[in-house]
This record gives structure tokens, sequence and C-alpha cells, in this order.
């Protein structure tokens, strides 16, 4: 039987699947969700090379297969070190992805050089489907340019491209618009990325639970045509085995208005048009803290850079002992100890809802995720999920 959602390989509570290192936080754009409030000038306390080479030999000391590594900033191009830096990486094994900002630096040339070096992947963000939208978005004129530009140079080049979208209520009624940019111009995968209130995000305005779950829905129908995944958007992973259970049964999901207007835009658009065979991509069962962590620009790890906690900086501590040994991780990874309805939930082992989002507007990483319309037992083909939930 094909798996509805995938795990890794190995014990989350060994090794993590990605660890994501913030390689400076300078960057020119002014996004409005920026969850590190990105500066111009590089912070003269950013690990330096010595530092990051000992952070990439800790990432690798978790063993074969080692973790997926994903430089990200700020613009990790603003560092002129990210080829010595990649290739360094790439000789211990490690697989190294870089995740740039759409701005002049993301070059042929730059693109062809962190390849060479090793580089596997690039994700770059698309927040709206036109320059008008994307730009308004990013702070600065041209980045809807740039970034497109940049997308298809990397193929080219024979990067794998990941695309994110930031799902606000500043994309919310454009995104079967971008979906029709991304199928058009190909990516590995597109990610929706359910906001988080931390840094300028504070400021956007928060959707409701029900619009995310129509979000959710609808991410889920593209993924017949295109892999599609979420970013703190956990609860992706219940809509993908109520789906599975539903479509076998020939059932259609309980939606909402928003989901058939993405839906009805995205068929005139001719997203759904033209597959031959269904492309989807099992969502990863991975989340903060198990499965995931992020290194800042500092070497404080968190579980996520959207859930501003530390568990220890890499300068003092080895990375293995930090993400084995923390309190807060091993916490994070006891679906036991979650609260209200996450707690009682019977799909907590596969989602546990986003702690990033529950820390954000609660103050408790163990809070139930605010943005969740699920309530717990109310799926009626109990027996049949059961058969598909991990044990």
């Amino acid at each position: 039987m094909k798996r509805v959602v995938r795990t890794p390989r190995h014990s989350v509570d060994e090794r993590p699947f990605i660890v994501i290192w913030e390689a400076t936080r300078a960057c020119p754009l002014a996004c409005l969700h920026c969850r590190a409030e990105a500066q111009l000038a590089r912070d003269p306390g950013e690990l330096d090379g010595t530092d990051a080479r000992l952070l990439m030999d800790q990432i690798a000391s978790f063993g074969r297969p080692s973790p997926l590594f994903v430089i990200t900033g700020g613009d990790p191009f603003q560092r002129a070190d990210l080829r010595e830096l990649i290739a360094y990486g790439t000789s211990l094994g490690l697989r190294i992805a870089v995740s740039p900002s759409g701005t002049p630096t993301l070059t042929y040339e730059n693109l062809a050089s962190v390849r060479d070096a090793g580089a596997v992947a690039l994700s770059l963000s698309l927040d709206g489907s036109t320059a008008a939208r994307h730009d308004a978005f990013r702070g600065v004129s041209g980045v809807y340019d740039w970034t497109l530009d940049g997308w298809r140079m990397a193929r080219e080049l024979g990067l794998k491209v990941q695309i994110n979208t930031t799902v606000t209520r500043h994309s919310l009624e454009d995104l079967a618009d971008v979906a029709a940019v991304v199928r058009r111009e190909g990516a590995m995968i597109w990610s929706g990325f359910i906001l988080v209130p931390t840094g300028r995000g504070e400021q956007l305005d928060a959707l409701s639970p029900a619009e995310i779950e129509d979000v959710l829905h609808f991410l889920y129908d593209c993924g017949a045509v295109m892999a599609t995944k979420t970013t703190e958007g956990h609860h992706f992973r219940r809509v993908a085995l109520q789906r599975t259970i539903l479509a076998r049964r020939g059932e259609l999901p309980v939606t909402g208005e928003l989901y058939a207007s993405l839906v009805e835009r995205a068929r005139s658009l001719g997203v759904f048009s033209g597959a031959q065979r269904s492309v989807r991509r099992p969502p990863m069962d991975v989340g903060s803290g198990r499965g995931f962590v992020f290194v800042s620009h500092t070497g404080e790890v968190h579980p996520s850079g959207f859930l501003p906690l530390s568990a220890g900086n890499v300068k003092n501590h080895p990375l293995p002992d930090i993400y084995r040994g923390s309190a807060l991780f091993n916490s994070l990874r006891d679906p036991s100890l979650l609260e209200g309805k996450c707690g009682r939930c019977e799909f907590n082992v596969v989602c546990g809802g986003s702690r990033s989002r529950a820390y954000g507007v609660t103050g408790r990483t163990l809070a139930a995720d605010p943005w969740c319309a699920y309530e717990p037992g109310s799926f009626p083909y109990q027996a049949e999920l059961r058969e598909l939930l991990p044990a």
C-alpha cells in the first residue's frame, strides 16, 4: 500500500531530517512577513567561516544518510564565502540546498557557482502571481522579475527548485493564479507557508481556521498535477489522510466558499489540465524539534525558525547533543504532552499542529494550534483511519 504520509528512515529522536542554517540576516528586501526582520548590513556576531565548518562537521556526525542541510537567510549570497562553505559541506557528504532572496544577486554566475560547489536544490519565494502583487509583498520593485529569471536559470543549470508561497490575506485569493505560474514554469515542489505571527508577520491580518482548511484542501487538489507541501501547515497531513479515505469511498470533503472559488479559478487557468498521471507526493511527517532544527546566524539552536526559543548554541555545545538532550526538543517530540484539542486529536501522531504558531499566539509551545478547524473525533471513518496511522 502506498504511504499517505511519509516518515524519515531514521528515528527523529536521534537525528533530524532537515537542518536549516540562517547564514546571515543581511538582505536588501523588506518583506511584510519576515521572520528575521532582515537588515541591510551583516551582523558582526554571525557564525564565521570556521564556526560554519564546525557546524557542518556536527551535522555530518549525525551519520548517514545525513540530514538535508539548507542554507538560508536573509540572503545567503550576501556571504562571500558561500561557495566555499557549500563545497566543504559537500565534501562531508551533506546534501545542500540554498534559499536565496529574489535580488540582483540571483545571477547565472552565482547560481552556477553554488551548483558547481555541490548544491543540489534551490528554494525561491513567490508570493504573488504578478509583479505588482509580489513586489508589494516583498517591499522592493523588480523582485518578481529577478525571482522568475533566477528560477528559470536554476532549472537550466539542473538545480531542483522549490517554490514557497506565504499564505496571508495578501495572497489568499491569488493562490490559484500563483499555482498557474508554478505549473507553467515547473518546480520540484510547491510549498504553501501558513503564516506564523512572529517578526514582521505579527502585523499581518490573521486568517481564520476555516480559510486555512480550504487552502489545505486546495493545495491537496493541486498535488494531483504538481508536487505540493506545506510549511507550518502540519494539518495538511491530516487532510491527506482524510482525503485518501474519502476518495476510496467516493465521497467529497466538506469545504467552504474559498475552496470553491480557488478550484474554479484554477480550472479556468488550466492548472488541472494536461496531467497524464498523478504526481502526488505524500507529505513528510516532521515538525519543530521533531525532525526539524534551525540554527540562527549567531549559532542559537531553535526547533524552528518561527519558534524563537533557544535550546543552546553550537559554539558551546554540539548540535547532536542539543537536538537529542534538550528538554525543549524532547517535549516537542512527545504528542502526549500536547494541550487542548491537539492533545485529544487522533491525528496528533502525524500532525501535532504548528508549535510555532501555538507559541506565537498563546506563548505556550504545547498549546493547541489556534488556526486548526478540525474537531477531534469528528472524522466519521475512524476504523479506516487507524489502518493508515503509524502504530
